[in-house]
């Protein structure tokens, strides 16, 4: 049997404050622009710094309320850490052009700026969306924006 693995992890912070809107279904889903950056010195001594800007979506589901927990908690400036996969869509705009999008679609996002209390910017996560007890036993995707189609996962038996 050949396996694949399809995760990306970043660590940045959010260029605006959160996107949520609710699809058909009722649904809430929002939409973080997490920038990320490295920098490096260049042959001629030259510091050099390039930013990358990730689209990440995150769903409400019966174990995690990731997109209440961004509206409530999250703003612009904010450092997170995300956890998910790379998704590729594809749809067609009001005009009919052809759009795509690249996207982080996230199981996992963790608060890293300090709230209140004086602590220190480099201190422990502060706040964690509630984790489920067993495995998600389903994931939500984008399939036509802003529909959005549930993928069904197998249980784990443990």
């Amino acid at each position: 049997m050949s396996r694949s693995l399809n995760k990306a992890m970043i660590i940045g912070n959010l260029g605006s404050d959160p996107e949520v809107r609710s699809t058909a279904s009722g649904t809430r889903v929002a939409t973080l622009s997490v920038a990320t950056s490295r920098s490096w010195t260049n042959q001629s001594g030259e510091r050099q710094e390039k930013t990358e800007w990730h689209r990440v979506v995150l769903w409400n589901s019966k174990f995690r309320q990731l997109a209440d927990v961004a509206e409530k908690y999250l703003k612009k400036g904010d450092r997170v850490y995300v956890e998910g996969r790379i998704e590729y869509r594809t749809w067609e705009d009001r005009e009919g052009k052809t759009r795509y999008s690249t996207e982080i679609n996230a199981n996992e996002m963790v608060m890293l700026t300090p709230r209140g209390g004086g602590e220190d910017s480099d201190s422990a996560v502060t706040r964690r969306a509630p984790q489920p007890a067993v495995a998600d036993s389903a994931a939500e995707s984008y399939n036509d924006f802003p529909e959005a189609l549930d993928e069904e996962e197998d249980d784990l038996p443990f």
